[in-house]
């Protein structure tokens, strides 16, 4: 990442959507109700521009967590990212988190998250356009229980 200090982590807001797409993009994720949930995005930005996001889409007690690009890998930016995302849905009161992710399940087991199947994840998150054909059938469903999860 450009500069010397780490980014700033910041609430996204509809001005930021191009730049999100763009990193979306660029990893092949899907933009699918992206836009619509934009302000429970968390982006990683400095002067240079952004350089992460991650998305929330709440539905009630749950949410699926989506969305997680960074534009420089091996950094700590995606796990910071992820904590950050954690500490909000905390903060909002849900109680699980759900994710489907066709590369990257390794990398969120070390948040707590688990393997299960769709069938196993809150009937409310299959409404998010990611369930609902954004990801593909073959992506891993994984899901996190935060009232055990100690950070």
């Amino acid at each position: 990442m450009p500069g010397d200090r780490p980014p700033i982590l910041s609430a996204a807001s509809d001005h930021d959507w191009p730049a999100a797409a763009a990193l979306l993009n660029a990893h092949h994720l899907p933009l699918a109700g992206a836009l619509e949930h934009l302000p429970n995005f968390i982006l990683a930005r400095d002067d240079a521009g952004v350089h992460g996001v991650v998305g929330l889409e709440r539905y009630g007690e749950t949410a699926l967590l989506r969305s997680l690009a960074v534009a420089d890998t091996g950094q700590g930016l995606g796990i910071t990212l992820v904590h950050a995302a954690l500490d909000a849905a905390r903060a909002a009161g849900v109680k699980q988190v759900a994710a489907l992710t066709t590369t990257a399940a390794a990398f969120f087991t070390r948040f707590g998250f688990r393997t299960v199947t769709r069938d196993d994840v809150p009937a409310a998150a299959h409404a998010s356009a990611e369930f609902q054909g954004a990801c593909p059938e073959s992506a891993t469903a994984l899901l996190l229980d935060l009232g055990a999860l100690q950070l």
